[in-house]
């Protein structure tokens, strides 16, 4: 690539962030009609797929596949592990459409920027959103590798994908975060759990900026202010779904142990790897939840 291409490139990028800086129907509406000109179905579940746990998009049937730059106004995906497309189809006799890599606030995105694909799946039908994530634990007695029920959630990221004009048809200006995780969904992901014989823990998130890993006095603080894990992502998507009116359920695989007095150096290697023989699991605890809507 010459040096100009890599400019106008440069260019055309820019201007394509500065252009999502806000949520507005009339946005919404372009990239919704741009998805349903190749998946005419309306999807009744949306899935987030976190870091390393793409792996269930493959126990999707896949009718579509959508690259994020085919979709305007949505982001591009940087981090390497998150592929960038929206993936549409059938899960466990549902019509489902899932984000096959999400976006993060250390990408250098603004939080509208992040969970402006969270309007278009609730403008595409979807009444549930099913959240997924990797993310440190905190707490001693929970391992890596297990599975974790989110519960509620701490937003320690500075800012809020809420901020700025609301436009009134895409939800309430001051929305109630009095229970984000639907009790209802919460109950059915204990039951399967308990039918699939997956350990599930349930717990509070907290979401920070990163990109770095916490310091051992940093992991001491969140753990004292009330947080069992902590990660880079989630909490900006479920606040925008409570505000769309989507019933939320969140649920986190544990990929590294974030205990401040046995810490040990962590690598994104080791995290993905734990994350993949997590997946599985994630992927019957999930599709059994789907059965039961």
């Amino acid at each position: 690539m010459t040096a100009t291409a890599r400019t106008i490139g440069a260019e055309a990028g820019q201007g394509r962030e500065h252009d999502m800086a806000l949520h507005t129907s009339a946005r919404v509406a372009a990239a919704t009609r741009a998805v349903q000109a190749r998946f005419d179905r309306q999807p009744r579940v949306a899935l987030i797929l976190g870091t390393g746990l793409g792996g269930l998009a493959e126990a999707m049937t896949v009718e579509a596949s959508i690259g994020y730059g085919d979709i305007p106004y949505f982001p591009l995906s940087t981090v390497e592990s998150h592929v960038g497309r929206l993936v549409c189809g059938t899960l466990a006799g549902q019509t489902v459409v899932a984000m096959h890599g999400r976006f993060h606030r250390y990408e250098g995105y603004t939080l509208q920027q992040v969970t402006f694909p969270v309007r278009v799946l609730r403008a595409l039908g979807a009444e549930v959103l099913i959240v997924s994530n990797a993310c440190g634990g905190m707490r001693e007695d929970w391992a890596p590798g297990d599975l974790m029920l989110i519960s509620d959630h701490i937003n320690l990221l500075g800012d809020n994908p809420l901020i700025g004009p609301n436009d009134d048809a895409l939800g309430p200006r001051f929305p109630d975060m009095s229970a984000p995780y639907d009790a209802g969904l919460r109950a059915d992901a204990r039951a399967v759990a308990g039918t699939r014989g997956i350990t599930l823990r349930e717990g509070v998130y907290v979401a920070v900026t990163g990109p770095n890993l916490e310091t051992r006095a940093e992991y001491r603080w969140l753990r004292g202010i009330g947080a069992d894990v902590v990660g880079m992502s989630t909490v900006p998507e479920v606040i925008v779904a409570v505000h769309a009116g989507i019933r939320v359920l969140g649920l986190s695989v544990i990929t590294d142990q974030c205990v401040p007095e046995s810490l040990e150096p962590a690598t994104v290697e080791r995290i993905l790897a734990v994350a993949a023989v997590a997946e599985p699991r994630l992927t019957s605890l999930v599709t059994g939840v789907v059965e039961r809507l």
